[in-house]
C-alpha cells in the first residue's frame, strides 16, 4: 500500500502515483506603517494541498475502473482520511481536481496509457476532529453494508 484515501487504496494494481507533492501555506498578513517596514502577524496555517501524479498502463495497473472509483468518491463531496503505507495520518482531505489524459490508443479507442493528476485539499482542523469524522463514516458504512446484505438476502429469498 502506498496511500489510502478513505477506503480507496493506492497501490500498483489500482492507482500508483509516481510523484506526491505536498504544499502547505501559512498566513502572515502585513500592516503598512509610516516610516517603518510593514509589520506582520501570524494568523495560523492556511491551505494544505497534496498533488498526486502518475501514469497508468491499464494492462498492468488500474485503468478506467480505478479512475471511475476516484471520480465517484469526489462526486460524494465528502472528506476522506489520508494515510500512507507507514501509518502516517495526513488528515481529512477532499478531492478538488482529477485530470486524466489518455494516449497510445488501441483500435477500439481504449487508451493504453493514462496520465493522471489528483489534487487533494486538507479540510480538518485537528487530528481530534479527524477521529470524529472517521467514526461517523465507519457507522455510516456499517449501516449501508447491513442494508445491502438485507436487500440481497431478500432478493435471493433468504430470511
Amino acid at each position: 500500500m502506498m496511500l489510502a484515501l478513505g477506503m480507496f487504496v493506492f497501490m500498483r494494481q489500482t492507482l500508483p502515483h509516481q510523484t506526491m507533492q505536498r504544499d502547505a501555506e501559512y498566513r502572515w498578513p502585513s500592516n503598512s506603517r509610516v516610516g517603518k517596514r510593514d509589520s506582520f502577524q501570524y494568523l495560523g496555517p492556511g491551505e494544505e494541498k497534496i498533488t498526486l501524479a502518475g501514469t497508468l498502463y491499464p494492462e498492468l495497473t488500474g485503468g478506467k475502473l480505478t479512475m471511475t472509483a476516484i471520480r465517484l468518491m469526489a462526486d460524494e463531496g465528502r472528506a476522506w482520511p489520508l494515510l500512507d503505507g507507514t501509518g502516517t495520518i495526513y488528515g481529512m482531505y477532499v478531492i478538488n481536481n482529477i485530470s486524466e489524459t489518455g494516449s497510445l490508443f488501441f483500435a477500439d479507442g481504449t487508451a493504453r496509457k493514462i496520465d493522471f493528476t489528483l489534487t487533494l485539499t486538507r479540510v480538518d482542523e485537528s487530528l481530534a476532529a479527524l477521529y470524529g469524522d472517521i467514526g461517523e463514516q465507519a457507522k455510516s458504512l456499517i449501516g449501508k453494508a447491513g442494508n445491502m446484505a438485507s436487500s440481497v438476502a431478500g432478493m435471493v429469498g433468504i430470511s
